[in-house]
């Protein structure tokens, strides 16, 4: 528990049994919850996650969104969720600088940037830099909410998460998180973190189809929000939107 918030973590991993361990020693001990969604693993990643005290759930259907909804769905009593990748890459022990701003009423969620932190030689692609530049830039054109980065690691408040109504299964779960929270109006800070090189190859960067599978994924889902702006789904014949009242955070 953490300033007297259940704190839950979300790892969805694939493949990462030479990291997995090393991530879950590295979650602070005030975590209460640390699930790991196994997402058809052909490794022991499911096996080092366990020995290492993390909650193995599985999702064997490929896709990071659906190994995060996974995991989501199998935390018993958190007030905020964190998220981060199962590689190594982020730096679990600075979870308290996303944690705390929520868990103080500050804000609703809170994105670590690897573009205003410190991010090690190499760790970052030309085409991560590229994508993060042009999705963060799209975001800010049409919507007029500022982000620097895509990344992985993030919290949120549970009311907050539920009420973003995540759907994306893929390459494009961190842009619809953050597209929504645009649309929702919920008070979003960024906190600099640091990032290095992942162990083991990138499913989505360390391959040419996955980077291209990943941004054209990301230009898609920015592309049918700002369609459903102008068209809302409830004109459309869908449900209708429920947006409260913006809050914004003065650290933006």
């Amino acid at each position: 528990m953490r300033l007297g918030q259940r704190i839950g973590v979300v790892i969805p991993a694939l493949n990462e049994e030479d990291a997995i361990a090393k991530v879950i020693g590295d979650v602070p001990d005030w975590v209460d919850e640390t699930i790991v969604a196994n997402n058809g693993s052909r490794d022991g990643t499911a096996e080092q996650a366990q020995a290492a005290g993390a909650r193995v759930v599985s999702e064997p259907e490929p896709g990071y969104g659906g190994a995060c909804l996974a995991g989501i769905a199998a935390l018993e009593n958190a007030d905020v969720v964190v998220f981060l990748d199962g590689d190594y890459s982020d730096y679990p022990e600075e979870m308290a600088n996303l944690v705390d701003p929520i868990a103080k009423g500050e804000v609703d969620m809170v994105i670590g940037s690897r573009v205003t932190g410190e991010s090690e030689a190499g760790s970052l692609t030309l085409p991560q830099q590229f994508g993060n530049w042009l999705a963060t830039r799209l975001i800010r054109l049409i919507w007029g909410h500022h982000y620097t980065d895509l990344g992985p690691f993030r919290a949120i408040a549970m009311p907050a998460l539920e009420q973003l109504q995540m759907a994306d299964r893929n390459f494009g779960w961190t842009v619809e998180m953050q597209v929504r929270a645009a649309e929702e109006g919920l008070a979003v800070r960024e906190v600099p973190v640091r990032y290095r090189q992942r162990i083991g190859v990138s499913k989505v960067s360390g391959t040419v189809s996955g980077s291209v599978k990943a941004g054209v994924k990301i230009l898609y889902i920015i592309g049918r929000q700002a369609i459903f702006r102008v068209f809302p789904p409830r004109a459309r014949g869908g449900p209708p939107s429920q947006p409260r009242a913006p809050r914004r955070d003065s650290s933006l």
